[in-house]
């Protein structure tokens, strides 16, 4: 594994999704919270830590109603314009992104295939296209 968070990375996160950070344990925790909509999820990163018989990150997030988590997340984006947080895991030609939103939502995309992140999304279906529209923010940072 290349990439372990480190404090740094959780202040740009927190910093991005409009809340603070704090250390419990082996994690890092977040509450993003919007009252207007009452909506409220917890991010939980744990960096480095055992995972079958490897090591790795973690990326949990909980909800009201689900409970979202991304194994052997490889990296991170952070988008300012959108508020947003893509954590990015990548497997040969696999590609799952779990994007955590200021105003506390979550969405989660596994296994998509590389190449539907670049490319004419109008030759997607509309049932593939919002996938790759949503993790197209992570080509800069997957490896070649």
């Amino acid at each position: 594994m290349d990439f372990i968070f480190k404090e740094s990375d959780i202040k740009k996160i927190a910093s991005a999704l409009k809340t603070t950070a704090h250390q419990s344990g082996t994690a890092w925790r977040m509450i993003v919270a919007e009252p207007k909509e009452n909506r409220k999820l917890s991010v939980e990163i744990y960096s480095n830590i055992p995972i079958g018989s490897r090591k790795g990150n973690l990326i949990s997030v909980y909800t009201q109603d689900s409970h979202l988590e991304l194994h052997f997340c490889t990296a991170y984006v952070i988008s300012k314009s959108l508020g947003e947080v893509t954590f990015v895991a990548e497997s040969s030609e696999k590609v799952s992104g779990l994007i955590v939103e200021s105003g506390a939502s979550a969405s989660l995309y596994a296994n998509v295939d590389r190449e539907v992140l670049s490319g004419d999304f109008t030759r997607l279906g509309p049932e593939v296209v919002l996938s790759g529209v949503a993790l197209s923010l992570t080509e800069k940072v997957l490896s070649e």
